[in-house]
């Protein structure tokens, strides 16, 4: 059967299942809703964390971008699964304990305020659009290449579908059809990745098979580092990132993913405390499962890559090579005329190709917007998974998997996403301070329309969108490390951090980050360009940008909660009783 055939089977079938569970777990009340009534096991919640915290960008984009970053890439994967460690020790069970459905609703108690709450639900907001932006680009990205229609039409496709399961069943809903989505998304990314790692290196482990070595004895990192120097470009094993960029990226990652409220509500679909803990411990196990076989396929695919591309005529180029030239997604630029592709160190063009139909002298696709560099290949980082099994020329149904599995990623991060967005406007805004005395039918309405709303917000981000995946997921780390980590985590733990401390850090914090976001990521749109490297500040990225403005956020809260009045004596003996154990106080109080 053709890859399409097995495309829509497979992908119908995931489907079925998915909308089956929406159905079957329906909510009909706004605890069931926002945290699926709170009896969720912790192995459910585990995976359902896994699935959610997978987002496209683990699945789709981070292999991708470090078969091309190399060893600067690791920083993704030490931010990533770091991050995990921290929210299990120094977040969640604090937060499950003080039993509050969301961060802004967290921040409103913890800080007696409603500023505070109004300010960390537009911090949610911001946080969130950014990084749901992302999926649904993935989303349109799989669609358009399995089911051969527009990128933005599967963009469209993808956002109706995550309205039917997030509209029907809330939290409930999605935890349930999550479990069901980490069950396709990992079975997806493990199976080429045995089958490849077994082809090239007779070892059916990947992580292993990285390390191993190709036919004729040499190992295959050192084949690859060979490829790479007779292309001009840096070894793969070596890094060309500062230490402290490195540092700085890997610690915006990982608190900025200990801030991320989609995450954290997690912990409230749990019975007790110490579930919590434990379903933190299974979620980075099912975690580590991906993100350790990450780098082996990034090195496979990038092998596969140059072997079967470089150097080669295009009239003898693989069929994989043109399938993905129709999406837009790889192009070739002749620039010397010789009918081969040159694939060397440089930008083959300036911006994203532009096509025009017509083919030239040896049938490809003509490419405009080419620039002076000798490289003539153009490949978006986003489809070195997505076309690994193709490259490697792995069965059909395995090609299809890997589109099943990409949108269940795209698609579970993205539920996740809208139901903070909407919890963020229905319960911390509408319920917590517009209409306090609205009914719990009218609450899931607002819950229900705010879902729309956002749909709709998120579609448009997805056919215009800000830059490749997993560069936008990572900007949002680093906006909720400036925003949120900093007032959760003086909010736990210094009990003398008032109101206005939060209020200050939390608004300093984020424009700051924002700022710098827009001045030397994206340019202001049409008036500069983004400043280049040598004018970054400390010499840290737009990436590692968090880590500064998360500093100074906790010198603002702490400087500024020290200059004003000390917290109401309610709210610093709640803060005492968070960190006391459960059961700890029992045996004096009688």
């Amino acid at each position: 059967m053709s890859v399409q055939t097995w495309t829509w089977i497979l992908v119908g079938i995931t489907f079925a299942l998915y909308f089956g569970i929406a159905i079957w777990a329906r909510a009909g009340s706004t605890k069931d809703f926002y945290v699926a009534g709170g009896g969720v096991s912790p192995l459910a919640n585990g995976m359902a964390t896994a699935a959610d915290w997978m987002s496209a960008a683990s699945f789709i984009s981070m292999a991708g971008l470090i078969s091309f970053m190399g060893y600067d890439g690791s920083v993704f994967l030490m931010g990533w699964t770091g991050g995990y460690v921290l929210l299990a020790l120094l977040l969640a069970p604090y937060l499950r304990k003080f039993g509050k459905f969301t961060v802004p609703d967290f921040i409103g108690d913890r800080y007696y305020s409603n500023t505070a709450r109004t300010v960390a639900v537009i911090c949610a907001l911001i946080v969130s659009f950014t990084y749901v932006a992302g999926q649904m680009r993935g989303v349109g990205i799989v669609f358009s290449q399995f089911l051969q229609v527009d990128i933005n039409l599967g963009v469209i496709i993808g956002m109706a579908i995550v309205l039917v399961f997030a509209f029907l069943g809330g939290m409930k809903g999605i935890t349930y059809t999550q479990v069901a989505q980490y069950c396709v998304l990992i079975f997806a990314f493990m199976v080429p990745a045995f089958f490849i790692s077994m082809q090239m290196t007779g070892n059916i482990i990947p992580q292993l098979g990285m390390g191993g070595s190709v036919e004729g004895g040499e190992f295959l990192l050192d084949k690859l580092d060979k490829l790479h120097t007779q292309l001009g470009f840096n070894e793969y094993t070596s890094g060309t990132k500062s230490t402290w960029d490195v540092f700085a990226i890997t610690l915006a990652l990982m608190v900025g993913t200990a801030g991320l409220p989609h995450v954290i509500v997690r912990f409230f679909t749990v019975p007790k405390v110490k579930d919590a803990r434990k379903s933190a411990g299974l979620a980075l196990l099912f975690i580590a499962i991906l993100y350790t076989t990450a780098p082996a396929i990034a090195v496979f695919a990038r092998t596969n890559l140059i072997e079967t591309v470089s150097n080669t005529e295009y009239k003898q180029v693989p069929q994989w090579f043109k399938n993905w030239e129709d999406t837009g997604l790889i192009a070739w630029s002749d620039k010397n005329g010789d009918g081969k592709i040159q694939y060397v160190a440089g930008k083959a063009l300036d911006g994203k190709p532009a096509y025009t139909d017509a083919r030239g002298a040896f049938g490809e696709r003509m490419v405009s917007n080419a620039n002076d560099s000798a490289n003539e290949l153009y490949v978006d980082r986003d489809i070195m998974v997505l076309a690994n099994p193709e490259i490697a020329k792995l069965p059909n149904w395995v090609i299809a998997l890997v589109a099943a599995g990409g949108l269940a990623a795209a698609l579970s991060t993205a539920a996740g996403l809208l139901l903070v967005i909407s919890t963020s406007i229905s319960h911390d805004l509408i319920k917590k301070q517009i209409k306090p005395n609205i009914s719990e039918k009218g609450e899931l309405l607002a819950a229900r329309i705010a879902i729309l709303v956002a749909i709709i917000i998120a579609g448009l981000f997805g056919i215009y969108p800000p830059g490749f995946v997993a560069a936008v997921v990572a900007l949002a780390f680093g906006l909720a490390a400036a925003s949120f980590f900093p007032a959760i985590i003086l909010g736990i733990f210094d009990k003398r951090m008032n109101r206005q401390g939060a209020v200050a850090g939390m608004i300093v914090g984020i424009v700051l980050m924002l700022y710098y976001m827009i001045v030397y990521k994206t340019g202001l749109i049409g008036v500069m360009d983004p400043r280049p490297k040598s004018e970054w500040w400390f010499g840290t990225s737009p990436e590692g940008f968090g880590t500064i403005a998360m500093l100074v956020n906790v010198v603002v809260s702490v400087v500024v909660s020290r200059m004003t009045p000390a917290p109401p004596q309610h709210v610093q003996e709640i803060v005492e009783n968070i960190r006391i154990p459960s059961g700890a106080g029992e045996a004096h109080s009688h």
